[in-house]
């Protein structure tokens, strides 16, 4: 049996072709979901994928959030399907309420564009399985809003459950303590800042360190 996940595109969105890309090498089935159709088409696994949605007008992800689309993902996270949320897919998440904290404005306030090392400081939710607890990926981070920030009662709640998922080795944009993704509290939902789309081939990116995301969301449905 072949799983199907499906990458979200909205009206600026700019890497939903990439993020099919690694969906296929992962060895799933692709589905294109637009953002005005509530409509799922079966699929086992969600990318919101990144961009500018909706021109990233009046906050980043914020008019996504009420896009049809959205509420059957939020009805199916509920349900207990994997949700990846990716730079701009990771703000609609939070936007949504599938995550907690806010993406802000880089400290600086500069686009960051470049190659990073993660941590992998949690390989138990449904997209990191694949991973070696403490893991180094090189993958590219290329976003001008990616600092994460919560409150701390927040923060000290997503670091005691084990739900910081990413790190950053070196922080480029001061989000707080160092948190590049994070995940949902029953560890199927997760929004991450660097785009692992875009290491999926040595060739073609830094390395093809994310991939493991997506082998990881492929193990998740199919022996759920």
């Amino acid at each position: 049996m072949s799983a199907k996940v499906g990458v979200v595109t909205f009206p600026g969105t700019l890497d939903d072709v990439d993020a099919v890309r690694a969906v296929r090498l992962a060895g799933a089935e692709a589905v294109n979901l637009w953002h005005a159709d509530a409509d799922l088409k079966g699929v086992d696994a969600v990318v919101v994928p990144g961009g500018f949605s909706y021109g990233d007008y009046l906050r980043c992800g914020a008019i996504a959030k009420f896009a049809p689309v959205m509420g059957e993902v939020v009805e199916a996270a509920g349900g207990g399907m994997p949700v990846l949320g990716i730079c701009n897919g990771f703000q609609v998440l939070c936007e949504a309420g599938l995550l907690p904290g806010a993406l802000t404005r880089n400290a600086g306030l500069h686009f960051v564009c470049r190659d990073v090392w993660l941590e992998v400081a949690s390989n138990s939710s449904a997209w990191t399985t694949r991973y070696d607890q403490g893991a180094d990926l090189l993958v590219p981070l290329k976003s001008g809003e990616g600092r994460f920030v919560a409150s701390d009662d927040v923060l000290d709640e997503l670091e005691g459950e084990g739900r910081v998922v990413f790190r950053y080795r070196e922080n480029m944009n001061g989000s707080l303590r160092n948190i590049a993704g994070i995940s949902s509290a029953n560890g199927r939902v997760v929004g991450l800042m660097p785009h692992p789309e875009h290491a999926t081939e040595a060739l073609t990116g830094p390395s093809d360190d994310g991939l493991g995301i997506f082998y990881s969301a492929l193990d998740a449905v199919l022996t759920a």
